[in-house]
């Protein structure tokens, strides 16, 4: 017969791997997710739920996990992801143009396994070299995030390809890459994007080749700077989303009243757009609500970062937080009209089960390296 202190054992060691503030912060933004779901694509909605219990589930049993397990998984997972993604260069189907899936029984996206796998393997590379940096470890870290990175951009996956390169450069940074380095290339970039707004004629003429761009992904950087060029065409994302973000205002029109959304002006509404979604119904007040989440889910995962145990636990950690950050900035600003459309989902909030259990799977992480610094 079961009794009351069995129970309760059991119940504690079924939480005991949760941190409360983490978990709350993410059903909040669920919520809201589930509000705009209703609103955006209510016929979704059993395979959203579907998605969420999975993402749940994934979050639970990661957090359950010592980080000196996940330790032991970064080598393999990244080799294993590597290869995977070299399968689907020589081997993958095609879809609208892209080649990003393979088939092996069931149809997988091995570029959204890098998405964890590269911090997990950056992070256990410096934790093999604490102590003993150098310029040349920086180079070897370097060189392990720009296989995958260029693999992923071959597809191509511009969007993906971002997300990977954040995760690898944010472990990059943390574990001491010096300014010397960051600055001399955040000059040449800040120069090439003034190079493109001042000479936008030249540059984005249709015989100008962009080397080692699609002519898709220049066309998008090119509609970004005047969308008119091309309104029923690669300019109509970011006209209709920027008409759905202004036309919300502070209030916004109402639950389910957003004509941008309902009267299908609005392309991706329950994806890639969403957010534009939560500003045409929810205005202004709906986005800082939904931003004010996001940046407590950063500082929750800052301050995990800054108390783990050890540089692996502090570098993954801080990696995973600034996944989100990535996520939320670059979905957020393809919303807004101030970077280019990559395909990139709100947090938590976008349809997509790949994307969500992903960003659960970070969450867990989190969670297991705070579990592990309250034991010590």
């Amino acid at each position: 017969m079961i009794s009351l202190p069995d129970i309760r054992a059991f119940f504690l060691r079924l939480v005991r791997p949760i941190d409360p503030f983490l978990l709350g912060i993410a059903l909040a933004i669920m919520a809201c997710a589930y509000l705009v779901m209703l609103s955006a694509s209510p016929e979704r909605m059993s395979a959203h739920t579907l998605n969420v219990l999975s993402a749940l589930v994934v979050m639970w049993v990661v957090a359950s996990q010592p980080p000196q397990r996940l330790n032991t998984f970064a080598l393999p997972l990244y080799v294993v992801g590597v290869l995977l993604l070299v399968a689907v260069a020589l081997f993958g189907d095609v879809s609208k143009g892209a080649r990003r899936w393979l088939n092996v029984g069931v149809r997988i996206q091995p570029s959204e396994l890098m998405k964890i796998a590269m911090p997990l393997m950056l992070a256990w590379y410096f934790q093999k070299r604490e102590g003993s940096l150098k310029i040349r470890d920086f180079l070897v870290a370097l060189l392990l995030l720009i296989v995958p990175v260029g693999l992923i951009a071959k597809q191509p996956d511009l969007g993906t390809a971002i997300l990977v390169l954040g995760a690898g450069f944010f472990v990059i940074f943390f574990a001491g890459l010096s300014w010397k380095l960051i600055v001399p290339v955040g000059v040449l970039g800040i120069a090439a994007v003034v190079a493109v707004v001042v000479y936008q004629n030249q540059i984005c003429a249709p015989e100008v080749q962009w080397p080692g761009l699609h002519d898709y992904q220049k066309h998008r950087v090119c509609t970004l700077l005047d969308p008119s060029t091309d309104p029923l065409g690669k300019g109509f994302h970011t006209i209709q989303s920027t008409i759905a973000v202004g036309s919300g205002g502070f209030l916004g029109k109402g639950w389910r009243n957003g004509t941008q959304t309902h009267l299908d002006f609005l392309p991706e509404r329950h994806t890639d757009f969403i957010l534009a979604v939560i500003s045409e119904e929810f205005g202004l007040v709906g986005v800082l609500i939904i931003t004010i989440l996001y940046c407590l889910l950063i500082a929750r995962g800052l301050m995990i970062a800054s108390n783990a145990a050890n540089l692996f636990a502090r570098l993954l950690a801080g990696s995973v937080t600034m996944i989100f950050f990535t996520y939320a900035f670059v979905n957020m600003g393809m919303i807004s009209g101030i970077l280019p459309v990559v395909g990139v989902p709100l947090p938590m909030v976008s349809y997509g089960g790949t994307a969500l259990v992903t960003l659960c799977l970070g969450i867990g992480i989190l969670m297991s390296i705070q579990q592990y610094r309250r034991r010590r």
